[in-house]
């Protein structure tokens, strides 16, 4: 069954920041008296890696489960952070992205891309790269009900760009909240990206059903090619 769909993560996977967005984080809890050179410090940064690909509130939330006020300042603080590098920075692509970006939608792929961002940074995001011309669609949790792991981003895009079957889907991201996801939406490609946060064996842990060294090697693999040809775990390309 051809691919007519491709949810692709942001952060990590189709734009490089992931330091930009460790850093952010880090600013916003130590806003919340959780500084550098504590143990505190330490145990929230880990609690941060391991749940990359979540909805940024939600993150929060795990380092403040019981103080729903400090979980909120310090998302409003990760989001003025971030979009401050944004504006200080830009924001840079791996290699060979925006050129996959073409390729897909040449071969009539609709591209959805996703996000735990909230809206507001999404947008940043969005402005920053004008890449109104190559997407279809992006979306944050806020757009979809419920963000990473669940499957409701990738289900809300089958919807709006009116694809007809799940199966015809491909999730491509550098988290293990992005493989869940892109399994328990159904999508019959799901793979793992190695430019972002976590490990080849986090990701298939998460159920990536193949492993690509960056998104410039999607194309290659749902393109034409006989899925059956490429073992889990390997490299399309």
């Amino acid at each position: 069954m051809p691919i007519r769909l491709a949810c692709l993560d942001l952060a990590g996977t189709t734009i490089g920041d992931v330091a930009m967005v460790e850093r952010a984080f880090a600013e916003a809890i130590a806003t919340q008296g959780i500084v550098p050179g504590t143990g505190a410090y330490a145990r929230a940064m880990v609690h941060v890696h391991r749940s990359r690909g979540c909805p940024t509130i939600d993150v929060f939330r795990g380092i403040f489960p019981a103080n729903e006020a400090q979980a909120q300042a310090a998302s409003l603080t990760f989001e003025r952070s971030y979009e401050g590098v944004i504006g200080r920075a830009g924001l840079v692509p791996p290699p060979g992205t925006v050129e996959a970006l073409e390729k897909l939608r040449a071969a009539g792929v609709k591209i959805c891309l996703t996000t735990g961002f909230s809206r507001t940074t999404l947008d940043s995001v969005l402005a920053a790269l004008s890449w109104s011309d190559k997407v279809d669609l992006a979306l944050c949790p806020q757009d979809a009900g419920r963000g990473r792991p669940m499957p409701d981003m990738v289900l809300a895009a089958v919807l709006r760009l009116g694809i007809e079957d799940v199966r015809q889907v491909a999730v491509a991201g550098d988290s293990e909240s992005d493989m869940l996801s892109g399994r328990r939406s159904g999508a019959s490609v799901v793979a793992g990206v190695l430019t972002g946060v976590h490990s080849k064996e986090r990701l298939l842990k998460g159920g990536a059903t193949h492993i690509l060294d960056s998104i410039a090697d999607l194309p290659c693999l749902v393109l034409g090619r006989d899925l059956a040809e490429t073992p889990v775990g390997a490299s399309a390309c």
